[in-house]
């Protein structure tokens, strides 16, 4: 593997061109003014697989936007890795909020990246990690240094919830068959610090609707009179966490796994400063479930939040409206035992419980997925530990993920496989805000460590 490292180095600035063009196109799933992007983008992807080197490369049709598949089986008899990556990525908004534009990826060197990041939506989520794995392909490919069997699933709908690729693996899952599957939509601790992620938290996303009066009404004849759809949502919202910052949702806690106290011990060992964490989100204090530490709350504790709210007139200047509704987008983050259909439920039933008789609440359900550990004792996490050691010169740390990757556990349940998560990224890469941004070290690292992982992964396998 090591003289895949000149290779590497001849082509990096070509690997780098190719991602920023990657970037500029944008592939918003969320937003149907970017349809024809969305499509382009998977044709971008389609035709980098066929210069890497892959085989049977086709972009699969879906219920929504299609699955870029690509093999490359050298011996039926040897693993199969399955690659895991999404090509669309979140709206941009605010615009306002840039300091370049979305859609034209600019390189700056930040204190966390002195050697340079790319500033682009989809820098780090998911493009810049999904491309590094093509690139560490075709260094393997042309340098006929792949040790096993490789399989691409590259999707368009994993910023909505993935609705089609559960159906669509479930209708072909000889196709996707594989010993293990391997993600890069994750992060690690820093840049000198390797960590793989072994948990992701599971999710329910809704949306809620109160209703008051059958129009817009003056607030000067009618304030105080009739009740306000926008003060009543505010009020129900607050009444959501109680003043140990518990979520006081009926039943929301019954499954909620209890991490014992000597993984919660180890996971507070992580290298971490509160002080730093404050310093770089402008914030003079954190907030949280009492009881739990920063990194507890961000990944073995459930969380409950608003992630939109609007009602009435928001537009410039005065408007002196009593607004007929109030809406919000909540999102429910869950750990292991819990399960996202009932948490909804939960929800919902609670939500309906504590509206007043003047307003009429409905919740609308979007998205979810499930929870999910990984374990840190199989052949992938082992391969992926010594590959992080190999490109490092150090150990990974096993650290649980906030965040959510619906689809890991239904590759659980219907390929039969565990999820390697390998991910590149920095917590402070801004993904899913203004500003998001991916190290050149990040992406050249990648690039260089996933070959390790299958060289590894394999020979692990064979023992």
């Amino acid at each position: 593997m090591e003289h895949l490292k000149s290779y590497q180095e001849a082509n990096k600035e070509r690997y780098l061109e190719e991602l920023m063009d990657l970037l500029r196109i944008p592939s918003v799933s969320a937003d149907s003014n970017y349809d024809a992007d969305v499509l382009k983008t998977a044709d971008f992807i389609k035709n980098k697989l066929i210069e890497a080197g892959a085989e049977n490369v086709e972009v699969c049709e879906t219920a929504g936007f299609p699955i870029v598949y690509a093999d490359k089986i050298i011996d039926p008899n040897l693993p199969t890795v399955c690659v895991y990556g999404h090509y669309d990525v979140q709206p941009a908004d605010p615009v306002e909020l840039w300091d370049s534009g979305p859609f034209d990826p600019i390189i700056k060197k930040t204190a966390i990246h002195p050697e340079g990041a790319i500033f682009a939506r989809g820098a780090c989520d998911d493009k810049g990690q999904m491309y590094m794995h093509v690139k560490a392909f075709e260094n393997m490919v042309k340098n006929d240094a792949l040790p096993c069997n490789v399989k691409f699933m590259i999707e368009g709908e994993e910023e909505v919830g993935s609705p089609s690729l559960g159906p669509f693996i479930r209708e072909h899952a000889d196709k996707f068959a594989c010993d293990v599957v391997l993600v890069s939509d994750t992060g690690m601790i820093a840049n000198d610090v390797p960590s793989i992620c072994t948990g992701l938290r599971g999710l329910s996303y809704v949306e809620v609707e109160v209703v008051g009066p059958n129009r817009d009404l003056h607030s000067g004849i009618y304030g105080g009179a009739v009740a306000n759809p926008a003060n009543v949502l505010a009020k129900m919202i607050a009444s959501l966490h109680d003043e140990n910052g518990h979520i006081t949702v009926d039943g929301f806690y019954d499954a909620v796994e209890n991490v014992s106290d000597e993984e919660r011990a180890a996971m507070n060992k992580a290298p971490f400063s509160l002080e730093e964490y404050k310093e770089h989100l402008d914030i003079d204090a954190v907030d949280g479930e009492k009881g739990y530490t920063t990194l507890e709350r961000g990944s073995i504790r459930p969380t409950l939040d608003v992630n939109g709210i609007w009602s009435g007139y928001i537009g410039e200047g005065a408007k002196t409206v009593l607004p007929s509704k109030a809406n919000a987008k909540i999102s429910m983050r869950l750990v292991p035992n819990q399960d996202s259909e009932t948490v909804t439920e939960l929800f919902k039933t609670h939500f309906q419980k504590i509206a007043p008789p003047s307003v009429k609440v409905t919740v609308t359900p979007h998205h979810g997925g499930e929870p999910v550990v990984t374990p840190t004792t199989g052949i992938a996490y082992k391969a992926a530990d010594k590959a992080y050691e190999k490109t490092f010169g150090k150990r990974a740390i096993p650290q649980r993920s906030g965040g959510s990757i619906p689809i890991v556990a239904m590759f659980e349940e219907v390929l039969g496989v565990k999820t390697i998560l390998m991910g590149f990224g920095l917590n402070s890469d801004a993904i899913h805000s203004p500003n998001e941004h991916y190290g050149l070290f990040n992406y050249y690292k990648g690039i260089e460590t996933i070959p390790y992982f299958y060289q590894y992964f394999t020979e692990l396998s064979a023992k």
